[in-house]
């Protein structure tokens, strides 16, 4: 997983980090909220902890502009009061689910993991216009017809559904398919070129595409 910490509390925040680190967690950290909207903003998160107190933009303000933009990366809030009304402004907010502090790390960590699942990981199959991904069978049909996909461009077209319709970064979409083991410059460029001929060469609606600064994205031409 690849999560974002916005927390003011330096001690904390250092504590965390390490803790995911330990669990093969990559965990980017910002202080303040408008430090942690901009990192957001810039990058492809699969969960983000916020905490409610902090300078220049509280945990709150942060979820909702996060909403307003279009951002459904799943929000965890760590927060000190434990009310009822203080969760239904959370709630209202955007945020997913709630951690009292102080909390056990462990329970951090089982949270963040529910939570990165709700959106993409237990999904078995995706339709876009008329193209269904099984994942389940590793499969991938376009109107009607089972496309003969190599694994490389399955795993490729499986990340893009995963995120569909918003667009995934070229180093996200390498780090999907490829892991650590990065291929050479051109490898991405080569197998984009030939999962495009097998999706979209017999259809005028061409479902894969190439999104300026952002990087790639599988929708619907509605979309």
């Amino acid at each position: 997983m690849n999560i974002l910490l916005v927390e003011d509390d330096l001690d904390l925040a250092a504590t965390v980090v390490d803790f995911f680190e330990l669990e093969s967690t990559i965990c980017d950290h910002a202080a303040n909220g408008v430090a942690g909207l901009n990192l957001i903003q810039q990058n492809d998160y699969d969960a983000i902890i916020l905490d409610i107190n902090m300078p220049k933009m509280n945990g709150l303000s942060v979820c909702a502009s996060m909403r307003q933009e279009g951002i459904d990366t799943p929000v965890l809030m760590l927060t000190a009061r434990d009310t009822l009304e203080d969760k239904l402004e959370g709630f209202a907010s955007g945020t997913d689910d709630y951690l009292v502090k102080p909390f056990e790390l462990k329970e951090l960590l089982v949270r963040v993991n529910a939570l990165a699942k709700r959106r993409s990981g237990q999904v078995e199959k995706f339709h876009i216009a008329d193209l269904a991904i099984d994942t389940r069978l590793k499969q991938a049909v376009r109107n009607g017809e089972t496309l003969k996909l190599s694994p490389t461009g399955y795993k490729i077209l499986e990340a893009l559904a995963r995120r569909s319709p918003a667009p995934v970064s070229r180093e996200k979409l390498i780090h999907a398919v490829w892991g650590d083991n990065v291929p050479d410059s051109n490898s991405l460029k080569v197998h984009l070129y030939n999962l495009r001929k097998l999706v979209d060469q017999d259809n005028n609606k061409a479902l894969i595409q190439t999104i300026g600064s952002q990087g790639f994205a599988l929708r619907s031409p509605a979309d």
